[in-house]
């Protein structure tokens, strides 16, 4: 049996409040290895206005379910972690905040001791586009996303939003790792930060996916940096994963599998495994690499 050498290693992670997202799931492949996990958190406050009846009760995948997970505590993620016999705990903070970095640091520094591994998984999304209104009130998604309408033209304050978590927050929070890291004469880290696939571009998800292309950049920058200190920065970029807003079939599940040659949807732990591989001592001498984990979508096959 391999051994990652993860046991009593301390992990950040970022945005895992929603019990079946990617954050969860990562938070509790960390805990399965015997890792102590802080969870941070940012509940959702806004609602989905579309008239949909369920949305006040959401019992099945799509976008209201997806909005009710996003209005969680992590406290139900801390919980399943910890009737395994794991160390898990968790604090809320909006990370578009500059003052919530260092304080979400000293949080889980205050809890469990220093950070050995940072995992950049919180986001925000808000499907946007160059369209202008006058072409997006004609544009029909209802077969794909009868849940609601996902498109708006894009603003200054939809493009900064995306920003100011995707790729801002994630970079400042790396920063905040390494300084910690290098004045207390660390010598072991990892930072795993979670992408997107098709962030070089993807028609009306324009700030989102270029948030994420940005933080890829960044990412690569700071393996190039960081490595002379013993911190390896890799990527996980997730294809369709199942966390929750994919309505189930007919509608959206079986017209993204057409285009997955594994046929299935991605599950969180998919992703999760991924980033405990990059934590791990068998990625010891991996960085600066990004790792796309879909299930064959989106592959360039030249035709």
């Amino acid at each position: 049996m391999i051994n990652p050498g993860l046991k009593d290693k301390v992990v950040l992670v970022t945005g895992g409040n929603n019990p079946h997202g990617i954050g969860a799931a990562v938070a509790r492949a960390f805990a399965a290895q015997a890792a102590s996990v802080f969870i941070h958190y940012f509940r959702l406050t806004f609602d989905l206005q579309n008239g949909n009846e369920e949305q006040d009760n959401p019992d099945r995948p799509g976008l209201p379910f997806f909005f009710a997970q996003q209005r969680k505590t992590a406290d139900e993620v801390v919980q399943s972690i910890r009737k395994t016999g794991g160390r898990a705990d968790s604090w809320e903070c909006d990370l578009s905040n500059l003052h919530a970095v260092p304080a979400l640091f000293d949080r889980a520094e205050q809890t469990f001791g220093h950070i050995d591994i940072l995992v950049n998984n919180a986001a925000d999304y808000a499907a946007d586009t160059f369209l202008p209104t006058t072409v997006l009130n004609k544009v029909d998604d209802s077969a794909l996303w009868p849940d609601g309408p996902l498109k708006s033209t894009i603003t200054a304050e939809s493009h900064d939003r995306h920003f100011a978590v995707n790729t801002r927050a994630a970079t400042l929070l790396t920063a905040e790792f390494a300084r910690r890291h290098i004045e207390n004469n660390r010598h072991w880290g990892r930072v795993i930060n979670i992408s997107a696939d098709c962030s070089s571009g993807c028609p009306g998800e324009i700030s989102y996916r270029a948030s994420k292309y940005a933080l890829e950049s960044y990412s690569r920058g700071a393996a190039a940096e960081l490595g002379p200190y013993g911190i390896t920065v890799n990527i996980v970029s997730p294809g369709p994963i199942q966390t929750g807003y994919i309505p189930v079939p007919p509608q959206g599940e079986q017209a993204i599998v057409a285009d997955i040659p594994m046929r299935r949807l991605g599950r969180p732990e998919d992703i999760a495994d991924a980033v405990v591989f990059f934590a791990s001592e068998q990625a010891r001498w991996i960085t600066g690499q990004l790792l796309i984990v879909h299930g064959g979508h989106r592959m360039s096959l030249g035709r």
